[in-house]
């Protein structure tokens, strides 16, 4: 499929990549987004927490938020979309990954940029307990990753999943990492740290036979964090086997599903392999669209509606005219 000409024009104070990341993250407040949450336990006994919003009007339409990481259900990126796609007669539900609800889950495992099966049991849910009949995903930085290796990891998707959008995705975890480990991100990337530690402490407490408090002092960096931590209690040998394993760019050119990727051109997250240019030529079902600004999840546009947003929403409906 031939590469997507992006429309997006910030203002011009928003087309600095960090400007735009950080009022994105810091400073937007999306209000009026009723959402009720709703418990589900999973296969292995933990449990999920799912935040509804609804549309006025009774809808078999329903799209899934995906949040990015030590994000939540709340946060304007995800509520954004849900109200948007609310006011567009469709039911949003938004995720909170294990843990991240605010509340810890109980098991040592967690989430992580390749763990599908949660999503699964989601869309399982939305099918066979709620009876919707047409099924959007859309997933920002981490949850992007883990939509686009669920779509390609499959032989087949349910037949209720009509399209996809991943934005800010990270396809290639490796070179996303080395770019957060670099200077220029140097803030972004501490304050995940900092997030992810305390929280790993409060696991540490509840599971001091899988983890010592001196393996969590020793986590100094991002990479340190998926060495301990996330390639351990997810069935990997260390961060480099979960980066190689989880990356969703190699399951691209698997993907059935009108899928659209918006990854902005200056996204300092993003390492070059971060956009698929090749892999979206090869497959039909695969968009890709790069505008020049944006950062990291911070496509501000008009009447706080984001452009990522407004895309999704007309992505999907583009997709459902098709025969």
């Amino acid at each position: 499929m031939p590469i997507i000409e992006p429309t997006y024009k910030p203002p011009f104070y928003f087309k600095n990549g960090f400007a735009s990341t950080v009022y994105s993250g810091l400073v937007r407040c999306v209000k009026d987004v009723n959402q009720k949450r709703e418990r589900i336990t999973l296969n292995d006994g933990d449990f999920i927490d799912l935040d509804w919003s609804f549309s006025k009007e009774k809808t078999k339409k329903l799209i899934i938020l995906l949040h990015g990481l030590e994000g939540n259900a709340q946060r304007p990126y995800i509520t954004g979309s849900a109200k948007l796609f609310n006011k567009n007669d469709v039911d949003a539900v938004c995720v909170n990954f294990r843990g991240c609800s605010g509340e810890q889950n109980s098991k040592y495992r967690s989430y992580h940029s390749g763990a599908t099966d949660d999503l699964e049991a989601i869309i399982k849910h939305a099918i066979s307990n709620k009876n919707y009949s047409e099924i959007y995903l859309k997933g920002i930085s981490l949850g992007a990753n883990v939509i686009l290796k669920y779509l390609g990891e499959r032989d087949s998707v349910h037949e209720q999943v009509k399209a996809a959008i991943a934005v800010s995705v990270p396809c290639d975890l490796y070179g996303s990492c080395k770019e957060l480990h670099k200077i220029k991100n140097k803030l972004f990337h501490d304050r995940f740290l900092k997030d992810l530690v305390a929280h790993l402490k409060i696991k540490q407490k509840l599971f001091p036979e899988f983890l010592s408090i001196d393996e969590v002092n020793s986590i100094k960096t991002l990479m340190d964090f998926d060495d301990v931590y996330t390639s351990k209690a997810h069935g990997f040998k260390d961060a480099f086997d979960y980066y190689e394993k989880s990356s969703s760019l190699q399951f691209l050119q698997n993907i059935k599903t009108p899928t659209l990727i918006i990854n902005a051109l200056n996204d300092s997250f993003l390492s070059p392999e971060c956009y698929p240019v090749k892999e979206a030529k090869a497959n039909p079902n695969l968009y890709l669209e790069m505008p020049n600004y944006g950062g990291h999840v911070g496509f501000i546009d008009k009447k706080d509606v984001y452009y990522n947003e407004w895309r999704a929403l007309e992505f999907t409906k583009s997709m459902l005219k098709k025969p």
